[in-house]
């Protein structure tokens, strides 16, 4: 049996290895359109590649996933996080996890996860081919007749197609051939740029926990926020970009975000703290009573957005002025116009329908003997090691080809 893997990237080389394992007399061939192989593995998590989440209750797991979870839940049953963690462990990789529940190479360098991939290949005698981009893939009775850019073809009895996300939805057109459904492709997991916004100098600045919330719709999200040079970053602002991708993207990204820079406070809260600062400390400066715990630049920001001068103590402030604060620390309006990819962590929405695939196979219904794994699928996950533990998953269930 000849089977042939598109992509190299880490669901193809997953999937690659699944099948060669499930069908030791099989040939499999991962093919590669660039020549790098597993080049998001390698810059995931600013070079130490953010494997999976320590989220083991699937319940739990499937909520981080803004398209697919439901799917998710069949196959999380297959292959978790747990088997995640002991696959790579048992190959000598041992796994990490951090305070926020990312989890990563005992090494913390990705390195070591292209290492131990590329030694399971080579031991399990799979092919790899770089440079073959496929340029049509036609059914036939017994298989599948592959064409590749370079003019060359190629027939095999099953296809995994792994090629990952692609922006433009141009870019389904040969498996559309086939009679898949596409989910057109828009960014997911970016920043917010803010060029008209001058909180922008305060760089650097975290506020944990914040909520944000985009003006006219029912999105929300909350956690840290990160100020950067172009905006706003943070898992606060990338939950809410992967959550919101395709209303964003319908919005032209451009909108408003309100922060509450207290987190989830409610007004009647943040009322009664001021209150209570106000009878403590009316001689203080409110310059110098913070008490929400930001960032002392941040505070200072909000406060001369305000108009409050320097010198102004808790008693002078008055009812109006406190009104005031109350309204910027719960609902301080940014204007945001455009985004900026994370890092270089490219996740997009969208992709092969889910209404395509049978979950527990990730074998195609409409072309059969033809399978999906990874971000091909309309599948994606917030940031944390999710779009990894989906890519595991799904490469190893389809390498059942079952």
């Amino acid at each position: 049996m000849q089977v042939a893997v598109i992509g190299g990237g880490a669901a193809g080389f997953f999937s690659a290895i699944s099948a060669k394992t499930h069908h030791p007399e099989a040939k499999v061939t991962i093919y590669e359109k660039s020549g790098k192989l597993l080049s998001k593995v390698k810059v995931s998590g600013g070079g130490r590649c953010n494997v999976t989440h320590h989220c083991f209750k699937i319940g739990d797991l499937v909520k981080f996933y803004p398209r697919g979870g439901k799917s998710l839940r069949k196959a999380f049953g297959i292959f978790s996080t747990t088997d995640t963690i002991d696959w790579f462990e048992e190959r000598g990789v041992k796994l990490k996890s951090e305070a926020d529940g990312r989890m990563f190479p005992a090494t913390d360098s990705s390195q070591t996860i292209i290492d131990c991939l590329m030694k399971e290949t080579q031991k399990l005698g799979i092919g790899i081919k770089t440079k073959s981009a496929v340029k049509k893939l036609v059914k036939e009775s017994d298989g599948y007749l592959i064409s590749f850019k370079n003019g060359e073809t190629k027939f095999v009895d099953k296809v995994i197609v792994a090629t990952g996300g692609t922006p433009r939805t141009e870019g389904f057109n040969w498996l559309r051939e086939l009679g898949h459904t596409i989910e057109d492709p828009v960014p997911s997991l970016f920043t917010f740029n803010m060029p008209e916004e001058t909180i922008k100098e305060l760089m650097g600045v975290v506020a944990d926990p914040v909520s944000v919330k985009i003006m006219g719709t029912k999105l929300k999200s909350s956690g840290p926020l990160l100020i950067t040079h172009w905006g706003m970053s943070g898992p606060a602002i990338l939950k809410l970009s992967a959550f919101g991708a395709r209303i964003l993207h319908d919005m032209d990204y451009q909108f408003k975000a309100l922060i509450n820079w207290t987190g989830e406070k409610t007004e009647e809260e943040i009322r009664q703290i001021l209150t209570g600062v106000e009878l403590q400390n009316p001689k203080k400066r409110i310059r110098n009573v913070n008490p929400f715990g930001l960032a002392g630049r941040l505070w200072d920001f909000l406060l001369t957005k305000l108009e409050l001068s320097d010198d102004m103590i808790w008693d002078n402030m008055g009812k109006k002025n406190i009104n005031r604060l109350v309204h910027v620390l719960m609902n301080d309006e940014y204007s945001v116009r455009g985004k900026t990819t994370f890092k270089e962590e490219f996740v997009t929405c969208g992709g092969i329908s889910l209404q395509d695939v049978d979950i527990k196979t990730l074998q195609s219904k409409p072309s059969p003997n033809l399978y999906f794994a990874g971000e091909v699928l309309d599948i994606d996950g917030v940031t944390g090691g999710f779009n990894f533990q989906n890519a595991w998953t799904t490469g190893f269930i389809a390498g059942k080809l079952g």
